[in-house]
């Protein structure tokens, strides 16, 4: 997720770092895993597999929060109350466009990789580095799940701070997460489960809900500009809310579009 740019170098230094860091670690564990062990470089690989594989691999996915109703005799709703304002709903009640903007902006690799993407870790490494700010994330869409879970279930400031922090080893953690998530549930049921437990701003939990909160429609019925300004509040639901910052979830929508337009889920004419 972008953030603002702190004053001095020091922030983007660390998050660059940070980058580097997992990416040479990847690097380290794909090759301790694919090629033959030689000399210091062969223990040094062994160890780094090893203690990733220690790290706990099996993250719970307990029922998501959801909204509750009271009901009168002749059914009418009486109240709704909830924690967290959520309707889940499958993956076939999301409309097509929705699940393609989502995979296009967040993580166009998606059905490629097994939770961890090095390259475009890499990517993002590269970009950052060029543009001196974060500009893009190196997290995939799973590993997103991952996060999200872990704040879903925080239940103190301990916990969500935890589950937010910049530092290797809760990355490193995180990644171990995604890559047991990877071997228990197929890729739509990981991509169901994200857009079930995102926040996507003004009290909206989920894409059900978000699809009713901004556009009064469902997950389902959401064409290829609404699903692109959703999918676009997901990096910064504050700044990108389509209420209160409409110019700012305009500029963020077009960039989902052109997206969506890159790796060939719409026409160019139609990003346009």
């Amino acid at each position: 997720m972008a953030r603002p740019r702190p004053a001095g170098g020091q922030g983007s230094l660390g998050r660059i770092g940070l980058f580097v860091a997992v990416s040479v670690l990847a690097g380290v564990l794909a090759a301790g895993l694919a090629l033959p062990f030689a000399g210091s470089l062969g223990v040094a690989a062994r160890s780094a597999v090893s203690d990733f594989e220690a790290l706990p691999s099996v993250l719970k996915t307990p029922p998501l929060p959801q909204q509750s109703q009271i009901l009168a005799s002749d059914g009418s709703v009486l109240a709704t109350f909830f924690s967290e304002n959520r309707v889940v709903v499958p993956l076939s009640q999301v409309s097509p466009a929705m699940r393609q903007a989502t995979v296009a902006i967040e993580d166009s690799r998606f059905y490629e990789h097994r939770g961890f993407d090095l390259r475009g870790t890499l990517r993002a490494l590269a970009t950052n580095t060029s543009s001196g700010g974060v500009q893009q994330g190196g997290s995939t869409l799973t590993q997103q799940y991952v996060k999200n879970l872990l704040l879903t279930e925080a239940s103190s400031d301990e916990d969500r701070a935890a589950a937010r922090a910049r530092t290797v080893a809760r990355k490193l953690q995180e990644v171990r997460y995604a890559i047991g998530l990877e071997k228990r549930y197929s890729k739509d049921q990981i991509l169901e489960g994200y857009l079930n437990v995102s926040y996507f701003g003004a009290g909206a939990y989920g894409v059900e809900a978000a699809a009713r909160r901004y556009f009064s429609t469902s997950a389902a019925d959401l064409d290829v500009v609404r699903s692109a300004t959703l999918a676009g509040i997901l990096q910064q639901p504050g700044a990108f809310d389509p209420l209160r910052n409409p110019a700012l979830s305009q500029q963020r929508r077009d960039v989902v579009l052109r997206r969506m337009a890159e790796v060939g889920f719409i026409a160019p004419a139609e990003a346009d």
